[in-house]
This record gives structure tokens, C-alpha cells and sequence, in this order.
């Protein structure tokens, strides 16, 4: 054999190799992205959005879950809330708006249904994205949590420390507005 064929045959084998690990990748792509083995794949969800546009989905299942939105073509946008089954970027609780891959992990605590609104970027006539919906195993799942959380100290309370809070600015605001209310009657 000559110099030249050997060579050839060397080269022919690298770019065997070569397609064949880039069809590796294509078929378990979860090994590329770094999703732990542990997580559940529950749906693939792909569609396209326009400019300035929604698209709404419901989340239903339980327990903590991870949307990884990877956008094929333009930007779309990803925004989450466990108030409102139409979220946007005026009212959502979780958001990822990168100009790629975007990830939100919804925690198990958030009320079900989750509403999952996907924004097409203006700067884009149209968007197409590919969402994969996951289930984290590794949280744990307690079937005897009564909603009691534990404050600093150890004690225990009915409400989350960010709700007690909330109830207290809540109270400020009445007494505060009452007040003002009382002193307008008396000088009008």
C-alpha cells in the first residue's frame, strides 16, 4: 500500500469518527446538556410563536419540575407563575428571557396549575422553540407535610416567613390609610 492511501484511509476513519460521535450527541442529547440521570423527561413541547406574541401551556404535575427552552430559530422567551395561568412579562414569578437556552426550575411548593406563557421576541419576526419538561426525583416528596414551616428559632409556623411579611406591610398599609382617611375628614 502506499503512503498516499494509508493516509486516506487515516483521514476516511477521523471523519467516520467524527459523524459518528455528532450522531451520538443527536440521539441522547441529555448527556451533552448535563441533565442528571435522575431527572424524568414528561414532554417535549415545539412550537413557533411571532413577534410580540404568547403561547400558553398548563403545568399539572407535581412536585419540582425544570423547563429547558431552547430556541431554534430567534428568541422566545420563557415566564412562569403559579397565580396566573397567562403569564407575561408584567406578571409572572419565574422568567428566563436569554437569547438561547432558557431554564426554570418550578419549585413543588408552587400552587398547581402553573401557568407557562412563551414570548416571541419582537426582535424576531417569528421564533421556534423546543421546550423539555423535567421531573426532579431527587426532591423528595413528603405525604405528611401539613404547610408548617420552621422559623430560625426552631419554632414552628402556619405561614412562610415571606407571608408573615407580606401580613405585616398589609396591616401598615390599612392602619396607615385609615389614619390619613380620618385626618381628611376632619380638616374637609
Amino acid at each position: 500500500m502506499t503512503d498516499a492511501f494509508i493516509m486516506m484511509l487515516s483521514c476516511s476513519t477521523l471523519v467516520v469518527v467524527l459523524l459518528l460521535s455528532q450522531a451520538r450527541g443527536f440521539l441522547s442529547p441529555s448527556e451533552d446538556d448535563g441533565i442528571p440521570e435522575e431527572w424524568v423527561l414528561l414532554h417535549v413541547v415545539q412550537g413557533q410563536i411571532g413577534a410580540g406574541n404568547y403561547s400558553y401551556l398548563r403545568l399539572n404535575h407535581d412536585g419540582r419540575i425544570i423547563l429547558h427552552m431552547q430556541s431554534l430559530k430567534g428568541d422566545a422567551d420563557l415566564y412562569v407563575s403559579d397565580k396566573t395561568l397567562k403569564p407575561s412579562f408584567d406578571t409572572y414569578k419565574l422568567q428566563s428571557a436569554t437569547c438561547g437556552h432558557d431554564v426554570v426550575v418550578v419549585p413543588g411548593d408552587f400552587v398547581r396549575p402553573v401557568g407557562i406563557g412563551i414570548y416571541g421576541h419582537p426582535s424576531h419576526k417569528e421564533s421556534e422553540f423546543e421546550m423539555r419538561v423535567f421531573y426532579d426525583q431527587t426532591v423528595p416528596q413528603n405525604p405528611f407535610d401539613t404547610g408548617l414551616y420552621t422559623s430560625e428559632d426552631g419554632r414552628k409556623q402556619t405561614e412562610s416567613p415571606q407571608a408573615a411579611d407580606e401580613k405585616e406591610e398589609s396591616i401598615f398599609w390599612t392602619i396607615l390609610i385609615g389614619l390619613l382617611k380620618i385626618i381628611l375628614e376632619i380638616l374637609f
